[in-house]
């Protein structure tokens, strides 16, 4: 990343600061789909996604990974657990944000990393640093306030950070491109989220074409609100650094705990600012942690190409015999 040009990174930023902003703004949207159900919004999304997601991939002409995708049943067998745990991840967050629980949504997304580190542990037998033992410990106790300010573990967050997690940990074995994994997991969602649509319409359950056509609108947007900020984090993603992408993501909860607080009102006594705290105190030091393994990596490299240049202009010349 450091041979991008100064003009490339800049673009990178700005495509990191668009994708963390609408991912963190997002909960201005959903209530907005309101008199539709958490289930009914979760389908529309589902569907419409993969509406967008195929335009844009057929304007891109980039398809020769589907076939062979489907030459390969672990794959697509990740590809399907993917699949199923965003699902989950995507209806809570809808539900979460609707029913009032954006602050504790918005703890689920700071507390990812360190579920991603723990699973890390526990399932790839990954060894920590010190550092990063210090950090999970910081947010289990974080838990553990923040259950006895809530009156009960906070399930809402633990399921986004755990769903998400795991989404993460299946599309890391999967290596797919952002839009080709999208296309992919939609295209399995897609005809159960249909079917759930057909079957509310039948019932007379639906509110796609009976609320008006502003509705049916901003239902058929939650494809472009999920596929826009993909896109431009593939732009950020191969034009800054993953250490710079790192701290970006810490923007949308940013986001979302404002928005929390300070738009939709949700109440935050002191024990729960104690377990945001705690939550926060781990953040930091597992960003430390990062910064300071990277900085000794890029001069660890330095270092290494400086040697090698010091070698090759020391090698002995023998002088000719006259």
């Amino acid at each position: 990343m450091a041979g991008k040009p100064r003009g490339e990174q800049h673009t990178g930023l700005l495509n990191g600061f668009a994708a963390y902003g609408m991912w963190g703004l997002v909960p201005l949207f959903w209530p907005l789909l309101k008199p539709a159900g958490a289930a009914e919004i979760l389908a529309h999304r589902m569907a419409w996604s993969l509406v967008v997601v195929g335009a844009v991939l057929l304007v891109m002409r980039r398809w020769a990974w589907a076939g062979e995708l489907l030459r390969q049943p672990r794959k697509l067998g990740l590809v399907t657990v993917a699949s199923a745990v965003i699902t989950v991840n995507w209806g809570v967050y809808i539900w979460a944000v609707n029913s009032g629980h954006v602050v504790e949504a918005s703890l689920g997304y700071f507390i990812n990393p360190l579920v991603t580190i723990a699973m890390g542990v526990l399932l790839l037998k990954e060894r920590l640093r010190p550092v990063q033992w210090a950090a999970v410990g910081v947010g289990l106790a974080a838990v553990v306030v923040l259950t006895i300010g809530y009156g009960r573990p906070p399930w809402i967050s633990l399921c986004l950070a755990f769903s998400f997690a795991t989404y993460g940990l299946a599309k890391k074995k999967v290596n797919l491109g952002g839009i080709e994994s999208l296309a992919a997991e939609t295209a399995i969602q897609f005809l159960p989220a249909v079917a759930y649509l057909l079957w509310l319409g039948s019932r007379g359950d639906a509110t796609f074409g009976t609320e008006g056509a502003g509705h049916a609108a901003l239902l058929a947007a939650t494809g472009v609100v999920t596929a826009i900020p993909l896109v431009c984090f593939g732009a950020a993603a191969i034009r800054v650094p993953l250490s710079t992408l790192g701290l970006l993501q810490y923007l949308a909860p940013v986001f979302q705990f404002l928005l929390g607080i300070f738009y939709f009102h949700e109440a935050m006594p002191a024990e729960r600012w104690a377990g945001f705290a705690l939550v926060w105190v781990a953040l930091s030091l597992l960003t430390f942690d990062a910064l300071r393994t990277a900085r000794r990596g890029a001069l660890a490299l330095r270092e290494s190409a400086r040697a090698r240049a010091t070698s090759e202009v020391a090698v002995p010349v023998v002088p000719e015999r006259a």
